[in-house]
C-alpha cells in the first residue's frame, strides 16, 4: 500500500510504515530501499520534506532517493553522474550525523562506492582484512556491522562494488567469488548472506561465455556445501514472509542446478506465486521462446515438483 501511495504522489502511508518499523534494522533497510526505488520517479519525497521539515525519516528517504538517482545516472553514463553522487553523498552524511545508530546511511554510502571505480575517495580504497581481496570500502562495511551485523544489503552493495571494479578492469572475478565464500564461511546462522557464493557464481556466468558444463559446477562438493548450508541454516530457520523473493529464487536455482530437487521443491513452495527474473535470465541455456529465463524457471519448478511427488516421504508439493 505504501508503494502504491508513493506512486500516486502521497507519502503519509510510507511515513507511517517507517515510523512503525522503528529500529528493526534489517526491515528498515529493505523497506527504505524498496520505497526509494519507487519514490525516485517523482518529487513525492520533496513534498514530504516540505510538509514535515523536521522528520528524520523524510530526510532519510530523501537521501535514499538521491542515492537511487545517482546510481541510475551512473548506469546510464550520464555526464553529470559524479554531481549526482556528490549531492547524494552530502544528504547521506547529513542523515548519518543526525541518527548515529541507524545503519541505513552507511549502507547508502556503500551503495555509492560502486560509482567510484577509480577509487578516488579514500574510504573506497581501504586495505581489506582478507589478503585475497582488493582495496575497497571496508571501513564503511565495518560501520554498518557496528550497527547491524551481517546487514544483507550492505554485503550485496560490496559485491556490486567488486563487480564494478571487474567491469572497469581493476579486479578479477576470482575476488568476487573469494568475497562470497569468505562471508559464507563466517557462518552467519539464519542470514541470507549464506547465499553470497551462489550470487557470485551467477555473476561469473553473466560475465563469461556459455559453458556447456555450467550446471556441473553447482553440483561440485565445495559449491554444494555452501548451497546446502544456506538451505538448512537460513531457509529452514527463517519464516517465508521474512525471506527476500530474490534470495528464494537464487536458492531454488542453486539447488535445482545441483540436482537437489527435493530441497528445491520446498523452496518453490515457500515462494508461492512470487516470481523473479533473476537468476534465471542470467543463467539460461538459450531455451526457445520470447523469454528463455522464464522458460528455465518453469522447467526447474516442474522438474522439482515432479521429483518431490515421486520420491519424497511426504506426498510432495503440488505446482
Amino acid at each position: 500500500m505504501a508503494v502504491e501511495e508513493l506512486e500516486a504522489g502521497r507519502w503519509r502511508t510510507a511515513g507511517k510504515l517507517l515510523q512503525e518499523t522503528g529500529t528493526h534494522w534489517a526491515l528498515r533497510t529493505s523497506r527504505t530501499q524498496l520505497l526509494a526505488v519507487r519514490a525516485a520517479r517523482s518529487d513525492v519525497v520533496k513534498v514530504w520534506l516540505d510538509e514535515e521539515p523536521g522528520n528524520y525519516n523524510a530526510y532519510l528517504m530523501s537521501a535514499r532517493v538521491a542515492v537511487q538517482r545517482a546510481l541510475r545516472a551512473h548506469r546510464k553514463q550520464h555526464p553529470k553522474s559524479w554531481e549526482f553522487e556528490t549531492r547524494a553523498r552530502d544528504e547521506v552524511l547529513w542523515a548519518a550525523g543526525h541518527a548515529p545508530q541507524d545503519p541505513v546511511p552507511w549502507v547508502c554510502l556503500l551503495a555509492l562506492a560502486q560509482i567510484d571505480t577509480r577509487q578516488l575517495r579514500p574510504e573506497h580504497r581501504m586495505a581489506p582484512d582478507e589478503p585475497m581481496l582488493p582495496s575497497g570500502p571496508w571501513g564503511l562495511l565495518y560501520e554498518v556491522n557496528q550497527r547491524d551485523p551481517y546487514n544483507r544489503e550492505a554485503y550485496h552493495r560490496v559485491l556490486q562494488f567488486l563487480l564494478a571494479l571487474v567491469d572497469a578492469g581493476a579486479a578479477s572475478l576470482a575476488a568476487v567469488v573469494d568475497f562470497g565464500r569468505s562471508v559464507a564461511s563466517q557462518r552467519p546462522a539464519g542470514s541470507p548472506l549464506l547465499l553470497l557464493p551462489a550470487y557470485a557464481l551467477v555473476e561469473q556466468r553473466r560475465r563469461s561465455r556459455v559453458d556447456p558444463l555450467w550446471r556441473q559446477r553447482w553440483a561440485q562438493q565445495s559449491m554444494l556445501d555452501y548451497t546446502l548450508n544456506a538451505f538448512h541454516d537460513w531457509f529452514r530457520k527463517t519464516p517465508p514472509g521474512m525471506c527476500s523473493v530474490a534470495d528464494l529464487h537464487c536458492l531454488a536455482y542453486a539447488l535445482w542446478a545441483a540436482h537437489r530437487h527435493m530441497e528445491a521443491a520446498e523452496v518453490f513452495v515457500a515462494m508461492a506465486s512470487y516470481a523473479a527474473s533473476e537468476p534465471w535470465a542470467s543463467v539460461h541455456d538459450g531455451a526457445a521462446g520470447p523469454d528463455p529465463g522464464e522458460a528455465l524457471l518453469l522447467r526447474a519448478r516442474a522438474e522439482s515438483f515432479t521429483y518431490a511427488r515421486s520420491h519424497g516421504p511426504r506426498a510432495g508439493p503440488h505446482p
